[in-house]
């Protein structure tokens, strides 16, 4: 077996790679990373350059893969990082660049090192980590990251003696809901009024929500949902980095994986809420808005996507990174993980130190977070 390293996903076919990558995870799928670099989504205008490895054996066959990038910023990654770089700099050393194993400006959970199935998949992941310290080594790069690392990965890297860092977001679960009405049954009288409120709000406002797939969103609402998502971060001193053709690629090569809710007033286009949905799982991505409706950012953005998922059966939702808020909407903690290999001897004690501590501060967190659970006691 010999793994390479590739600066373009299209070296690999995307059967061979969907192979490894599987059904469940979109992000993952040959066709969303391939469409990042085909539209310019990343590369050397926002510091994400692809170093993919890929690992054949002797007939040629992809048997492991790990989507790589050398990083020259931290932005996109979110797993903050920027006390390190500034610590780096106070010392004399240079943080930038570095490798990340991620999918970029993507914080969903998922396996990092991808394995072929029926294959021996410790033996190839010890192959993908080695190749990639190396080629960490190689490039003499401050350090190696693997972001949103699953459960199996995390241990895997863990036991590799790579240190992991605790973060938290907020996922929803179905146990097995039959409606919306049944959802809220299961909540606090109080929790179970204030969603009812907020929901009342966006109907006697007229507005009208509509969630589409691929296949059914048009040109013209396709350029409306993309103003929204490039003036959601204008807004908030952000950069756009994903361009309307990369949607559109994924409408046409992914058009089952892409869920738009488009709403509407007197007949206009005013606020747009984008996720990919897996086999199992709703990922709630970018949302954007011409005007502040009382109730419709949490309507298009978080209710919508619950009745999605009760109505095909998905069991989670994660509606993106961070937010308390959620808590009360029925999206309770969820532990995610990254795990870090830092080349600096100095740099790497103080690092495990601070990720020990912030671990401890992190559970400590969580646990506090849990206790205000919307659900009623059974």
């Amino acid at each position: 077996m010999r793994s390479t390293i590739i600066d373009n996903l299209e070296e690999v076919s995307s059967q061979e790679w969907n192979r490894l990558a599987g059904e469940d995870n979109p992000f993952l799928r040959h066709e969303f990373l391939a469409a990042l670099e085909r539209h310019g989504c990343v590369g050397q205008r926002w510091g994400w350059l692809p170093q993919h490895i890929i690992v054949r054996d002797a007939a040629g066959q992809l048997l492991a893969a790990c989507p790589l990038y050398l990083k020259h910023n931290s932005y996109g990654e979110l797993v903050f990082d920027w006390a390190w770089a500034e610590a780096y700099q106070r010392n004399g050393l240079a943080y930038y660049p570095k490798l990340v194993t991620a999918v970029p400006y993507t914080p969903v959970t998922g396996p990092r090192l991808l394995t072929a199935p029926g294959a021996d998949a410790e033996a190839l992941k010890r192959i993908l980590f080695e190749a990639a310290v190396e080629h960490a080594r190689r490039l003499d790069v401050s350090s190696l990251h693997w972001l949103f690392s699953d459960e199996t990965d995390s241990r895997f890297l863990q036991q590799q003696g790579m240190p992991l860092r605790l973060g938290c977001q907020f996922h929803w679960t179905n146990d097995g809901y039959r409606d919306f009405d049944d959802y809220l049954s299961r909540l606090v009288s109080k929790r179970r009024k204030e969603i009812k409120r907020e929901r009342r709000q966006v109907l006697e406002a007229g507005i009208e929500l509509h969630t589409l797939n691929g296949r059914e969103i048009s040109e013209a609402q396709w350029a409306t949902f993309h103003r929204h998502y490039r003036d959601t971060f204008e807004r908030r001193g952000g950069y756009a980095t994903l361009s309307l053709a990369f949607f559109h690629a994924l409408a046409e090569d992914m058009p089952d994986n892409v869920v738009l809710v488009a709403a509407y007033h007197q007949g206009k286009h005013i606020a747009s809420a984008f996720s990919l949905r897996g086999q199992t799982g709703l990922y709630g991505r970018h949302w954007g808005c011409d005007a502040e409706y009382d109730g419709l950012h949490f309507e298009a953005c978080y209710y919508q996507g619950l009745e999605y998922c009760i109505a095909h059966g998905l069991q989670r939702f994660e509606p993106g990174a961070q937010g308390e808020h959620k808590i009360s909407r029925g999206f309770l903690p969820t532990a995610t993980w990254s795990a870090h290999w830092i080349a600096a001897a100095q740099f790497r004690s103080a690092i495990e130190d601070f990720l020990e501590r912030e671990q401890a501060g992190m559970g400590d967190y969580m646990t506090t977070l849990g206790e205000h659970s919307p659900f009623r006691q059974v």
